[in-house]
């Protein structure tokens, strides 16, 4: 006889309900609360570039451009216009300090000579006649004078032969006084002849200083036409090298307009153009270097030149110890700046992840090497080589230090 056997609960089928059940809710548990939900993105190891962070000395120093250009550009100015006659040296030519470079013509300014000329020798004419006619007329005087003496002379003996004649009554009272009367009217016209050539001499005199003043005037703007004329030839100021000279023959200059340059032979600086966020660490003495032949020169500052043009700005550097030999004007070469003494730091290696994220981030590589994470991080100096890293990376950690034009927002990088 069969008996009913008792129903088991826990039936396979049952089992692998509740197993089946306990898997999906771990499944979610595990996505809720310990799933990388991260945004991710693979990519190939072989396309990106990946570099170890270092502790080392950092070089604060940046590459920049410098060209070679003389120690001294003399500007080369027509001190008076006119229109070229003759051009003596081209551009390019070495010169000797006075030669003539230009020849020029301005018949204006020879007329003002001429006219300035022509008042000097006039007032030499006056002058000339003045003293002359002083001198006449002191011979007049000395003529007048004698004959008025002879006359006094005459008038005198004639007075007193009347006034003893007049004392012994033997002339009369009329005669007396006709003789008195002629002698002194010859001593007041002696004494007015002496007093009125006195005048005329003081008179003549004051005439001659006047016009030797206007004269010795006149004569000091002869000298300055004659040195104007004298600038219509343009000679070079400087001995050196005539690099440029910007006119032709038959062309008209105007007076103060530049026509060239003549370059100082006798040593070369350096001009050099730097960005404009360095300006507030570049002055006067920072040192600097470049190679040349092989061999490296040292270089100093020696001017910044403050206006800043197209996110630049340039300074003079000079050569302490000498230009190389060998060395031309215009030639150009990458110079290291040094902005200051080396130091130890963290260092990253420069590269194109920069520009993508400003420096506030980058992806560091795991101990696993196949997963790269977004990190934030903090960086100060930077020459041509490293960055300083001052927060969030550690030595021998690896950073993806190439462009992250192409990884978007995503968080982890898989190899």
């Amino acid at each position: 006889m069969d008996r009913a056997l008792p129903k088991r609960f826990w039936t396979q089928q049952r089992m692998l309900l509740i197993g089946g059940g306990t898997l999906i809710l771990a499944l979610l548990v595990y996505t809720l609360f310990f799933a990388d939900r991260r945004s991710k993105l693979n990519v190939e190891r072989e396309k990106i570039t990946v570099s170890a962070v270092k502790t080392g000395p950092f070089d604060d120093f940046i590459a920049v451009t410098g060209v070679v250009q003389p120690l001294k550009t003399i500007r080369l100015d027509a001190i008076e216009g006119g229109y070229v006659t003759q051009k003596l040296v081209e551009g390019g030519a070495k010169v000797a300090q006075g030669q003539v470079l230009l020849k020029l013509e301005n018949q204006s300014l020879k007329l003002s000579f001429l006219q300035s000329e022509t008042e000097a020798n006039r007032l030499v004419n006056d002058l000339q006649n003045t003293r002359q006619r002083l001198q006449i007329e002191k011979f007049t005087l000395r003529k007048t004078l004698a004959d008025l003496d002879a006359q006094i002379e005459q008038a005198k003996d004639a007075y007193d032969r009347q006034s003893k004649m007049f004392t012994e009554k033997v002339a009369s009272e009329d005669e007396y006084l006709k003789a008195k009367r002629t002698y002194e009217r010859l001593q007041k016209q002696r004494s007015i002849e002496i007093e009125s050539q006195k005048y005329q001499d003081e008179n003549a005199r004051m005439q001659i200083k006047q016009l030797e003043g206007t004269l010795a005037r006149t004569q000091r703007n002869v000298t300055l036409w004659q040195q104007t004329l004298d600038n219509l030839v343009v000679k070079a100021p400087v001995s050196g090298q005539l690099s440029s000279i910007d006119v032709e023959v038959g062309s008209n200059i105007n007076r103060g307009q530049n026509i060239g340059q003549i370059d100082d032979l006798n040593g070369f600086k350096m001009r050099v153009g730097v960005d404009e966020h360095y300006i507030s660490r570049v002055f006067a003495g920072l040192n600097g270097s470049f190679e040349f032949g092989g061999k490296t020169y040292p270089l100093t500052i020696s001017r910044v030149y403050p206006e800043v043009r197209s996110g630049r700005f340039e300074v003079d550097m000079v050569f302490p110890k000498g230009a190389p030999t060998g060395i031309k004007r215009g030639q150009s070469s990458p110079i290291q700046l040094e902005l200051g003494k080396a130091a130890q730091a963290t260092l990253i290696p420069v590269g194109g992840f920069f520009s993508d994220t400003g420096g506030n981030w980058v992806y560091v590589v795991d101990k696993t090497g196949k997963r790269a994470t977004k990190r934030q991080i903090t960086l100060g100096r930077k020459n041509p080589e490293y960055y300083e890293v001052l927060e969030g990376l550690q030595p021998d950690e690896q950073v993806i230090t190439s462009s992250y034009e192409n990884f978007g927002d995503n968080e982890v990088l898989e190899f």
